[in-house]
């Protein structure tokens, strides 16, 4: 028998609206009874009936990875993956898997009507996308079950909910969830104390993002500076190009193999008005080397992925001083991940800076601020307020890695 919590039973009960979402915390149960019942559900009580299914997601992996894959692991050979036409089988109806990036792909859909629709992480998902698809809930027995958790007060998502909709809304927090282990629920509330994400995906709140990001190192950056040497990793280093109100910055870090932890190595900024390239490739291979004398081996080169000229002129420099490095693009993650991740690894104390040498990145993170004036979290970027040159580089230096740092960090809490 299938053990559910008191919040799964009651939205399997009263889930019967046009719209049926479930808002709230991480990892407090809000998919998995989608997974175990409401999704077969829908799609075969719809079967033989006019109209499309649908599940969107913010890309197609999220997809694959957060809906088909745990789909798969109860039901079997009922679902297949997603095919090159973005489509699944499931439950014998042929359901479209869209990622709300891809809105080219959604607009292909303009004209057909929905008859079941869901939506995975909702909150994150493309206004325009949203907008179009809830048009096309016009059946008498269309409807759209979605979950996601809660950001800032002023969110579209939010405002929709608060309309005149035909809605049942839950709210869920991470102690909505009896199944959780206790230690693991103490690690997670830890993980992102003292943040804006604590009142989010603990508490499922819907919160704005206020005042300094990281607190925990403006408050006291000493506790996160070190003179030992990570061990067990290998050195990446990123590259911010500057302009005419900004800064080059360059940053190096060890990444433990395990992604368990990283460590800044040395960060440092050259003013790029009055320079030229010469000066500048001079001070970036001179940096490089001073990386690898002391700390052995650079296995990866991450630079601004807007600058091809540079970064192409720069794979030149480096072969010409035997410096085995190809430079690949920054993979230019969204702010609010950049934010986010940072505040984990600070929390769980699984990030540290190098005494005396990383002084640049430690400045910005001290400094950085939230901008209220913007829809999503992101930070003040005015060439005043901090150093956001130095935030750049820096999260080059490991953003290729996010994933699989979030896994460990998720895995440990």
């Amino acid at each position: 028998m299938i053990e559910i919590s008191h919040k799964q039973a009651e939205y399997i009960k009263n889930a019967n609206h046009r719209w049926n979402i479930k808002i709230g915390a991480t990892q407090c149960g809000k998919t998995h009874i989608d997974i175990q019942y409401v999704i077969p559900n829908r799609i075969i009580e719809r079967l033989g009936k006019l109209g499309l299914v649908f599940i969107v997601g913010v890309s197609k992996g999220t997809i694959q990875r957060n809906v088909i894959e745990p789909l798969q692991e109860i039901w079997g050979n009922l679902v297949s993956d997603i095919g090159s036409d973005n489509t699944s089988m499931m439950f014998g109806q042929k359901v479209y898997c869209i990622g709300a990036d891809n809105i080219g792909m959604v607009r292909r859909f303009r004209g057909p009507r929905i008859k079941y629709l869901y939506i995975d992480e909702i909150v994150d998902i493309n206004k325009e996308v949203f907008e179009l698809l809830k048009s096309r809930l016009s059946f008498e027995y269309s409807c759209c079950d979605a979950s996601g958790n809660p950001q800032s007060r002023t969110h579209f998502i939010k405002k929709f909910l608060e309309s005149d909709i035909d809605l049942f809304l839950q709210h869920y927090t991470i102690f909505d969830n009896p199944f959780l282990p206790k230690k693991y629920v103490e690690e997670l509330c830890k993980e992102y104390q003292g943040t804006v994400y604590y009142n989010r995906y603990i508490l499922g709140q819907w919160c704005n993002a206020e005042g300094l990001i990281f607190k925990q190192i403006a408050n006291n950056f000493r506790k996160y500076s070190t003179r030992d040497i990570q061990l067990n990793s290998f050195i990446s280093i990123g590259i911010d190009w500057g302009g005419n109100k900004s800064k080059h910055s360059i940053t190096a870090t060890k990444i433990r193999r395990d992604f368990s932890s990283v460590q800044c190595l040395k960060s440092d900024t050259m003013e790029a008005t009055g320079t030229n390239t010469k000066q500048v490739f001079r001070w970036i291979i001179n940096f490089i080397k001073e990386i690898q004398d002391k700390y052995g081996t650079v296995s990866f080169i991450f630079a601004d992925s807007a600058e091809q000229v540079l970064n192409n002129s720069l794979n030149g420099v480096l072969m010409e001083n035997e410096i085995n490095l190809i430079v690949q693009d920054s993979v230019k993650t969204a702010i609010k991940d950049r934010i986010e991740i940072i505040n984990r690894l600070l929390n769980l104390e699984k990030l540290s800076f190098i005494d005396g040498q990383t002084r640049t990145i430690i400045e910005a993170l001290q400094t950085a601020l939230f901008d209220e004036k913007a829809k999503d979290d992101r930070w003040i970027d005015d060439g005043e307020t901090s150093d956001i040159d130095s935030l750049d580089s820096f999260v080059y230096s490991f953003e290729y890695w996010f994933e699989e740092i979030s896994y460990y960090l998720r895995k440990v809490a």
